[in-house]
Parts: structure tokens; C-alpha cells; sequence
């Protein structure tokens, strides 16, 4: 989690009622009132014919609707209290009509009845047939088949929602305590859980109803220097996952340096908060870097945010095309660097590809909000850029026979858009550990987690951190270091990268809040990769002088 993610997730635990714009808000309703309505397929169903042949009556070529309850549960606590606990819901019906070749959309809060889904089917048609007359070009859709009646569920193994709240509370108590007792002066923690219930239908004939979960566990700790007044900080080396609370269940994990960092599908908070605590407090006395060329082995926890902000956000097609600037700005990778077929995003080693798929993973759904079948493609392949990230309507504009399953909304009450998927760096194909990463480095640094970035309008140049970070000596960890970042720009990095890890240290790492467009909406999405060494990239200090 970076700082940004970190400061707006704290801020909606404080008051978790005051942004109406991020998904995981709706009315704050009692712990057992999110578990007593059932999300019935069969009322749903008889809801969306209404909505849909309102739609095809008042002239239009296309319809879909979505019901959604979206369900979120805060436990936030700091030190030895607990600050907050939040329960929110909302539920309502969003249509989505295509009328005299223009969209339209409106939605409903608590649709009850036929006639309620009807209404905002025909006040949809209306406002697309109002919009038509500006329309330059008709929106064309790529062919989509309907499935009929059909449905997913994440593969969760024990429901978070249906965990007391006294065992999550204690939970974060120990993580809290554990914390202070290995040399924290503060220490934030808190659970955030999702369950997105949807139910999709469209005039192509499918009626999809999905149930997805996810949960975030995370904690910053502080540590303070009492002579001097400084202080240093360790987040958290979690993700955000499309798991259930099996996610909170210690397994087993390699370590590095002494460091645990090898969460995937179990993380241990506890243990996390005794190493983040250890090396908060070592930073207050470790060595600031020296400036000049490293070679950088950088850890999964860390690399998912470059591989976001570098990869992610400059291959989504409408930001290619212009269309889209909010939030992430346009993207250097125009559509002539792709049509050359020959445009060298990375090297060899890099082959980065697009999945909503990935069992755990926070974009993980059976279908997209447009009804299409999701998958996985590949967007760089051995280091060329060989596609972007495209929708229904987007699709022909490269010649794709049909939508990449990328379409969504984060709730019933917005229209769905162009949405990133989880994007990923692939594993390496030969057997290699982090050590046998490591041993033949002489002059690098080990980076760990994600901290603060910043990236130009273009997504070509920028400048990363990280929360920990391990001076590489000869092929040996010599210590740790502090104020580290690197700068580079996108081709000229990931055209640096030499080596990455095996399957085995693949790893997920991700985000609840994936800004885009306007009025804005927040997406989750994950970014897997292993561990991965990038040669000669230049390091500067961050310190501030006094």
C-alpha cells in the first residue's frame, strides 16, 4: 500500500461516511443487518426483463442492467483502542441502453419492483436519444453471445463478514501490542472487507449473477528517536486480496535478510508487526544512501505499484486514444508504437499480461459488467508491445474481434467503463531464487514494499520508493539503508530488467483505489510478479537537508 492509499483508507475509517464517491461507502447499517437480505437470482431476474423490454420498447438497440449490494465492514484500531468499527451498504440498479446509436444510463437506489427497473430503463433511453443529436459517430459494439443463466463466486474458504467482530478486534489488539513491544512508538491497524453481490443482464441474453469478496489488512507502525525527535514509519507488507478471511490464517514463509515478505495467500499480521516494528526502529539509525547507479533486485510487495502506474495505466486503450486524462493523465504508448509491431517496451526477460482471472486476486470475476467471459492476454510479449487493454466498444478501434473483459463499474449507481485488469509481470522461466538473484550483484539494493511515487502526465517518466530497503555488497546483504528512490523512465526500465525469479516467488501485490474518470470511480486490482533485478538504474537521496 502506498502513502496516498494509506491516508485515503485511514481517512474513510475516521469518517467512513464522507466520501460518496469511493464504492466501499453506502449507509452505515448494523454488524447483522449485512448478512440478513439474500441477493435472490430469481426476483433479479424478473426485475432486469422489466428494465429490459421497457428498454426495447422505448427504441432501443441494446440494454443491460445491473443490480448491486455492495457490503463493507471497517475495524479500525490504534495502539490499545479501538477507534471505529463501520458497517456500510448500498443497493440500487444502474441501465445501461444503446438508442439511436448513442449510450444512455440511470439508475435507482433500492429498486423494489418491475416498475421502478422499467422507469430508469426508459429515462436511460431518453437521455440517449437526447445525446444522439451531438453524436458524430454510432457507438459500435463488438459481437458478445449471451449465457444464459449462469453465476460466480470467489473462492473464498470462510466468510469475514461472518467472523465475530471480538476475534477481528483482537486480532488487531495483538497486532497493536506486538508491535509496541518490539520497539514501535505508534501503531495504526485496521481490517477493511468487501462483498460485492451482482447480478448482470442484457438484450444479448445473459443473466450472470457474481459474488465477490475481498479483505485488507494493514498497519502502520512509528518509530521515534527521543534525543533527536525523528521518526520513521513501516507500513505494512500485505495485499489487498480477493480472498476470505482464510487470508489472516499464518502458513509458513521464506525469509530474506531476516525479513518476511512472502504473502501471498496467508499473511501473518502478527508476525509482520514484530519485523515492521524491528525495522522502524533500525532506520532511525541506519545509513542514508549514496547517490549514483545500483542494481535493484526489487520484491513483489514493491514492484506491483511500478508495474500499476508504468504498465497499467499507459495500456488502457481510451488513455492511448485521449479519451481518458483524469487521475493518470494519457500514455507514450500510442497506437503507432503498436501498429510498428516491433516497439521494444522492455527486454527479453519482460513478458507483461492482463488477467481477470488470477484465483485471489482483487479483479478476479467470472464475467466483466458488460457481460463479457473474462480471460487473460498478453500486453508486452518477451519485451514488444503487442496489445492494450480494450472494451465492447473499443475493440475495433484494433481490430479485436470482441471486448478483453475489462469493463466495469464500482457500483450500481455509475456507468461501467474501461477498466484496468490485474496486470503482471510473468515468472521467469528458468529455476531462480532470490538468493542466486543476489549473489552475483556488486553494487545494488534490495527494495521491499511501496512507498511514495511520482510519474508524469505521459506515464513515462518517474521516481519510486519503498518502505525497507537492504544495501547489496558483493553478492551479500551489507546492512540497511534509508531515503532511497529511483528514477527512470518507463522503456529505458523495464528495458534494464536482466532477471526475474521463478514461479515460487510469484506473489500478489495491489490496490482498492484505482482512480479514474470523471466523476471519478475506484477500482481494486491486483499486479503479480517474482522477485526481478534491473541493472544500472540510477538512485538518488531523499533526505531532506537541514
Amino acid at each position: 500500500m502506498n502513502r496516498r492509499d494509506f491516508i485515503q483508507l485511514t481517512g474513510l475509517g475516521a469518517g467512513a461516511f464522507l466520501f460518496p464517491n469511493i464504492p466501499v461507502m453506502g449507509r452505515p447499517v448494523a454488524p447483522e443487518a449485512l448478512m440478513d437480505r439474500t441477493f435472490d437470482a430469481v426476483v433479479n431476474k424478473r426485475l432486469a426483463d422489466a428494465a429490459l423490454n421497457a428498454a426495447k420498447s422505448k427504441g432501443a438497440s441494446y440494454a443491460d442492467i445491473r443490480i448491486g449490494r455492495y457490503l463493507n465492514q471497517f475495524v479500525i484500531t490504534r495502539e490499545d483502542k479501538v477507534q471505529n468499527i463501520v458497517n456500510t451498504e448500498s443497493y440500487g440498479v444502474g441501465v445501461r441502453v444503446i438508442a439511436d446509436g448513442c449510450w444512455g444510463f440511470a439508475a435507482v437506489v433500492d429498486a423494489k419492483d418491475e416498475a421502478a427497473t422499467a422507469k430508469a430503463a426508459e429515462q436511460a433511453v431518453a437521455i440517449a436519444k437526447a445525446n444522439a443529436k451531438l453524436l458524430q459517430e454510432p457507438v459500435r459494439l463488438a459481437p458478445q453471445k449471451g449465457y444464459g443463466e449462469v453465476s460466480w463466486k470467489a473462492p473464498i474458504q470462510k466468510n469475514a463478514f461472518q467472523v465475530p467482530i471480538k476475534d477481528k478486534v483482537d486480532l488487531l489488539l495483538s497486532v497493536n501490542a506486538e508491535a509496541m513491544k518490539n520497539g514501535a512508538n505508534y501503531v495504526n491497524s485496521f481490517l477493511f472487507l468487501v462483498n460485492e453481490q451482482k447480478y448482470f443482464a442484457s438484450t444479448d441474453g445473459s443473466y450472470i449473477d457474481q459474488d465477490v469478496h475481498r479483505i485488507w489488512p494493514v498497519f502502520q507502525i512509528t518509530a521515534i528517536d527521543a534525543k533527536s525527535g525523528k521518526f520513521e514509519t513501516r507500513q505494512s507488507l500485505s495485499s489487498p486480496m480477493g480472498l476470505g478471511y482464510e487470508y489472516l490464517q499464518a502458513n509458513p514463509k521464506d525469509k530474506v535478510t531476516g525479513v518476511t515478505t512472502r504473502y501471498n495467500k496467508g499473511y501473518d499480521m502478527v508476525e509482520d508487526a514484530i519485523a515492521g516494528a524491528r525495522q522502524a526502529k533500525e532506520k532511525l539509525t541506519c545509513k542514508s544512501v549514496d547517490a549514483g547507479k545500483y542494481d535493484l533486485v526489487l520484491d513483489p510487495s514493491h514492484l506491483w505499484l511500478t508495474i500499476h502506474e508504468s504498465v497499467g495505466h499507459p495500456l488502457e486503450l481510451d488513455r492511448v486514444l485521449g479519451y481518458e486524462a483524469n487521475f493518470a493523465g494519457t500514455s507514450f504508448a500510442t497506437l503507432d508504437k503498436w501498429q510498428a509491431k516491433n516497439f521494444k517496451y522492455g527486454s527479453p526477460q519482460v513478458t507483461l499480461f492482463a488477467d481477470k482471472l488470477q484465483e485471489g486476486s482483487l479483479g478476479a470475476v467470472g464475467w466483466d459488467d458488460e457481460g463479457v467471459k473474462t480471460k487473460r492476454w498478453d500486453l508486452v510479449k518477451d519485451g514488444t508491445l503487442v496489445n492494450y487493454q480494450a472494451i465492447r466498444d473499443q475493440a475495433h478501434i484494433i481490430g479485436e474481434p470482441e471486448s478483453h473483459g475489462c469493463c466495469y463499474a464500482d457500483s450500481w449507481s455509475n456507468v461501467q467503463f474501461q477498466r484496468m485488469p490485474n496486470v503482471s509481470l510473468a515468472a521467469g522461466k528458468a529455476p531462480l531464487s532470490v538468493n542466486d538473484m543476489i549473489k552475483d550483484v556488486k553494487k545494488g539494493i534490495y527494495i521491499i514494499g511501496d512507498g511514495s511515487f511520482s510519474i508524469d502526465q505521459q506515464r513515462y517518466n518517474f521516481q519510486f520508493g519503498g518502505q525497507v530497503f537492504y544495501e547489496i555488497k558483493d553478492g551479500q546483504i551489507a546492512g540497511m539503508l534509508k531515503d532511497v528512490a529511483y528514477q527512470s523512465n518507463t522503456q529505458e526500465f523495464w528495458n534494464s530488467c536482466v532477471k526475474v525469479c521463478d514461479e515460487k516467488d510469484y506473489r500478489l501485490g495491489g490496490s482498492f483505489f484505482d482512480g479514474k474518470g470523471q466523476p471519478s470511480q475506484s477500482s481494486a486490482v491486483s499486479h503479480g510478479s517474482a522477485t526481478t533485478r534491473f541493472n544500472g538504474v540510477n538512485v538518488i537521496n531523499t533526505a531532506r537537508k537541514i
